[in-house]
């Protein structure tokens, strides 16, 4: 008797100390909220279609590196859209004014954007530029955060 009851004791006081290591460990949480406000929306029809990536594979015009995405149906100049379950890392979110529906940025012939867009850090977007690097739209994520997004509808000067 005494030793099943020694046995549940230990048992218990594991359990509190592995609960205790998982919230003492910044890794452990994965329920990082992340906010993106997009202003600056020029169409009232269509959607924003929004994607976060965890590195630079593909940002931000493929979905090779994406982590979350969504879209939302315009409703005004300014949208709000929340992203739930994250981890703490590194991330960059890109954002489209999808006005056709395709779910991507359309461009003309030179690869100039014909469809509002946006990266986070809002760096330069130009001719000179080109398409923005992960490394200049990219932000550290540890703990839940609200990023602003302008939305551009062309190229810098």
């Amino acid at each position: 008797m005494i030793k099943r009851i020694t046995l549940f004791y230990l048992f218990l006081l594991s359990n509190f100390v592995i609960l205790d290591l998982a919230r003492a460990n910044p890794n452990y949480n994965s329920n990082i909220k992340l906010t993106v406000v997009v202003d600056g929306i020029r169409n009232q029809k269509g959607q924003i279609c929004l994607r976060i990536y965890n590195n630079e594979q593909g940002f931000p015009l493929t979905d090779t590196s994406e982590e979350q995405s969504s879209c939302v149906r315009i409703q005004g100049t300014s949208i709000k859209k929340e992203f739930y379950g994250l981890k703490p890392g590194t991330y960059a979110v890109a954002v489209v004014d999808d006005q056709n529906g395709d779910y991507q940025l359309n461009r003309n012939f030179l690869g100039i954007p014909q469809e509002g867009f946006g990266v986070s850090n809002n760096p330069t977007i130009s001719i000179k530029t080109g398409i923005p690097k992960f490394q200049d739209a990219s932000f550290s994520l540890k703990t839940n955060k609200t990023i602003k997004i302008a939305i551009k509808y062309s190229l810098d000067p």
